[in-house]
């Protein structure tokens, strides 16, 4: 694969890519704000696009928050969005478990994580449990280690970032799994996430632990990028692989989601995790087809 070309400053290259898109899937954290601050000139950006007839979609690996709760961000941050423009792993998760797995009434998921799974699932009318339940933050007694076990109730193990995660949360986990009939789900698999202070732990260092006890089983991710979660987007807003841009700061994540997608074209930027060198020396074969310093370098 040929290296990728740097937008930054090249007006018109910049406007022949653009033209090639009809639909652009935009990551959030990294891409158009970092942490609580908004990125530069991220609304004019967007503003922009839509101008030009372009659909957008914003495709989130962040599970803490659901949809409805990220509208709250953005018009916090000034952006316009609808609940339909958002896609993230807390909803894709909720989809999987209630349309593709059609988890019987009688069934329970077992949560680690916070309130954005937590309102999807119910958005879906999926039973559930642990999660930010205050019971959850106490330490494991003697009475736990003859209470813990498997339990035909539970359907599924759902992992997701979780702020709060403790011994307690991993060792119920692990003696739920131990029912080979018992799901093992993922919102994401993301081993760290840009703050405005550096990079911290991701939902990935949730499930780990899990994966480690029970001899290397992997969960299923239903994030960026496995294409489960692409094949739910394009099932929902039925668009064109081929016309369709895929942009991102994070090659392991946003860009190789795109290039397994076969989106036409994926779009790299650097205020995110991913450094300039990465994109350039790429991951595994996978590299953006084209770069920019920041967002805003698109209004060029």
């Amino acid at each position: 694969m040929s290296l990728p070309n740097k937008l930054t400053g090249k007006p018109a290259e910049i406007g022949a890519f653009l033209d090639r898109f009809d639909v652009f899937l935009f990551d959030c954290d990294g891409v158009l704000w970092r942490g609580d601050k908004l990125l530069p000139q991220t609304v004019e950006t967007l503003d922009m696009l839509r101008s030009k007839g372009k659909q957008i979609i914003f495709v989130t690996n962040n599970s803490t928050k659901s949809r409805a709760a990220y509208i709250s961000k953005f018009t916090s941050f000034g952006i316009p969005a609808a609940v339909d423009e958002i896609f993230g792993s807390a909803y894709s998760a909720a989809i999987y478990i209630s349309r593709v797995l059609c988890l019987p009434k009688d069934k329970r998921v077992y949560v680690i994580g916070e309130v954005g799974i937590e309102e999807e699932l119910e958005s879906e009318g999926v039973q559930f449990f642990g999660g930010t339940d205050p019971d959850e933050d106490r330490r494991v007694s003697a009475e736990d280690h003859t209470a813990f076990g498997p339990d035909d109730s539970v359907g599924v193990v759902l992992v997701g970032l979780d702020h709060g995660v403790n011994y307690r949360k991993i060792a119920r986990a692990y003696h739920f799994l131990q029912n080979p009939d018992t799901r093992f789900l993922a919102t994401n698999i993301d081993s760290t996430f840009p703050t405005p202070g550096g990079l911290f732990p991701g939902a990935g260092t949730m499930s780990a632990p899990l994966s480690f006890m029970l001899g290397g089983r992997q969960p299923l991710s239903l994030g960026k990028p496995s294409q489960a979660m692409m094949d739910a987007i394009e099932g929902r807003f039925r668009f064109d692989r081929k016309r369709a841009c895929m942009v991102g700061d994070r090659i392991n994540t946003d860009i190789k989601f795109g290039v397994e997608g076969g989106l036409g074209g994926t779009l790299g930027v650097l205020t995110g995790v991913c450094k300039e060198q990465e994109f350039l020396d790429g991951l595994d074969g996978v590299r953006p087809e084209a770069y920019v310093d920041s967002l805003c370098d698109l209004l060029s």
